[in-house]
Formats: structure tokens, C-alpha cells, sequence
């Protein structure tokens, strides 16, 4: 029989606490607005004591985040742009609260990953990059059976890719201002657009323009590791008609070098579950 255990998936925007089993089934979960670190995991940690001990939880963060084990700053958020979490250690909140829950922190991307590959679109795959586009972009890789890991997690978010030819945006990331994530992340769209992207029509410019710059990252990515399948997940990605437009560029960039690519491009078969199955998962 599975044990009881919590997972929370902290993104960007909204923030997810479940309880559920470690193979992923979600008994109960409640989502509600991401704030400031005390607020936000204060709501979490109060939810799962209602609910009883957890043997296990499992922490899916935005980063960057330190997640080499034995480091000093283990679970802590590091340069993030959410400049209130900058400094904010997950472990310490976690283990004051829970002493007896034994812990296990990735990034939201890694986590959605997980998820996919053991219960969703990526099963049986050994390699497989799984891109997110909503308040960040980022990206988790699996390449020949392990998630990919340097001193730091994949930052595939702050990828340095070429202009659109019609863009003037300066770009909305503060360190970089215009890197994958501050010419294409959700915020990036409602600077430029003076509209959210869920706001903007189907046929509107932006499109055209978003599906551009996110086929320049992943072509950047794939020609690093050559994917089973590459899954386009996060807010953004559910517009209608956008996979279609990014996998038909992929093959443009390509021009016949590379295997095809068009055909690889998926949504995660988890749609919007896939970070909160995959915090149980990690657990």
C-alpha cells in the first residue's frame, strides 16, 4: 500500500498543494495564488497538517534553485527574478515544519518531466526534453535515462537566441532583458502586446512571433540532445494552433540536416497536472 505523501508545485504565478501516493495519484489538491515565500508556503504547510502525517514531500520550485544535495544552500532559490524569494531556503521552511517527512526538492520543469515520463506522453522514452512557457521558460532534459543536471540545473530559459526581424521589444528579463524568456515568456507577450496572451486573438502577430522565438530555443536544444520527443507545456503553449507553428519551424531551421522534428513536437498528455504529479513523484 502507497504512503500519504504532499506535493507542492511552486510556480511563477499559482502555487499547487496536494496530498496523494507516491506514484503520482492525486488524492486532493487546493491551487491558489503564489505571494511572498511566508505567505505562500505558510498556506501550504497549514493545508497538509489538516490533512494529517506525510511520510514523504516532494517540492517542484521555479529557480534557479540550488539542488545539489550535500551544498550548504541546498533548496535554496537563488537570482531569481521574483526578487522576494531571492535568498529564501525551501529546505529550512520545510524541515522546521515537517521534522519528520523526509524531503525531496527539484525544479517545477523537472518535476512536469517526471510526471510525463512516468505517467504520461514520455513513457518508456529515454530522451526527452520537456520546455515550459508561462510566467518563466524552462526547460528539463532526460537524456539516456537521467535527468540532466551541471552545478546548476538547465537554464534554458535565459537561451541567447536571434531577433525576430520585427521586433524593437527590449525584452523583459531583468538580468538579460532579451534571452528566450524575456522576448517570449507570458510577460514578455504582455509588454510588447499591452494584452496577456490568453487575450489575444488566434490570428494576431504575436503568434507568429512567439512560435518563432520558442523554435529557435528548442532547435537550439535539440541539436544538443536529439529527442524521442520534445514536450511544448506551461500557460502559454495552450493557444491554439501554436505546436503546430513551432514544429513546422523546427524543420525550416533544420533544412534537411537533422532528422525531423515537426513530428516530435507534443503536448504533455498530463496537460496542466503534470507539475503536481510529478511533486508526488519525486517524493
Amino acid at each position: 500500500m502507497n504512503v500519504r505523501v504532499g506535493g507542492l508545485e511552486l510556480g511563477g504565478t499559482k502555487t499547487v498543494v496536494a496530498i496523494g501516493t507516491a506514484d503520482g495519484a492525486v488524492m486532493e489538491e487546493f491551487r491558489y495564488p503564489t505571494t511572498n515565500p511566508e505567505e505562500t508556503l505558510t498556506i501550504a504547510a497549514e493545508w497538509w497538517r489538516q490533512r494529517g502525517p506525510l511520510a514523504k514531500i516532494g517540492i517542484a520550485a521555479f529557480g534557479p534553485i540550488r539542488l545539489q544535495r550535500h551544498a550548504r544552500d541546498f533548496g535554496t532559490l537563488l537570482r531569481t527574478p521574483k526578487t522576494a524569494w531571492q535568498g529564501f531556503s525551501l529546505a529550512k521552511f520545510f524541515r522546521e515544519r515537517f521534522p519528520e517527512s523526509l524531503l525531496c526538492i527539484d525544479t517545477d520543469v523537472n518535476a512536469a518531466l517526471l510526471g510525463e515520463l512516468q505517467c504520461g506522453a514520455a513513457r518508456g522514452m529515454r530522451n526527452v526534453i520537456y520546455v515550459t512557457v508561462g510566467t518563466g521558460i524552462g526547460a528539463g532534459i532526460f537524456c539516456e535515462g537521467n535527468l540532466v543536471y551541471g552545478t546548476l540545473h538547465p537554464e534554458f530559459g535565459h537561451l541567447r537566441v536571434p531577433r525576430h526581424r520585427d521586433d524593437s521589444f527590449v525584452g523583459a528579463c531583468p538580468f538579460h532583458r532579451d534571452c528566450l524568456e524575456g522576448l517570449a515568456s507570458g510577460p514578455a507577450m504582455e509588454q510588447r502586446w499591452g494584452l496577456a496572451g490568453n487575450l489575444l486573438p488566434l490570428h494576431h502577430a504575436a503568434w507568429e512571433m512567439e512560435a518563432w522565438y520558442l523554435a529557435q530555443g528548442i532547435y537550439s536544444a535539440c541539436t544538443l540532445l536529439t529527442p524521442e520527443i520534445i514536450l511544448l507545456g506551461g500557460g502559454v503553449s495552450q493557444q491554439e494552433g501554436l505546436h503546430d507553428r513551432v514544429a513546422a519551424l523546427l524543420d525550416d531551421l533544420g533544412n534537411g540536416y537533422f532528422e525531423t522534428y515537426a513530428s516530435r513536437i507534443r503536448r504533455p498528455a498530463l496537460d496542466q497536472q503534470a507539475g503536481i504529479v510529478g511533486a508526488l513523484l519525486l517524493s
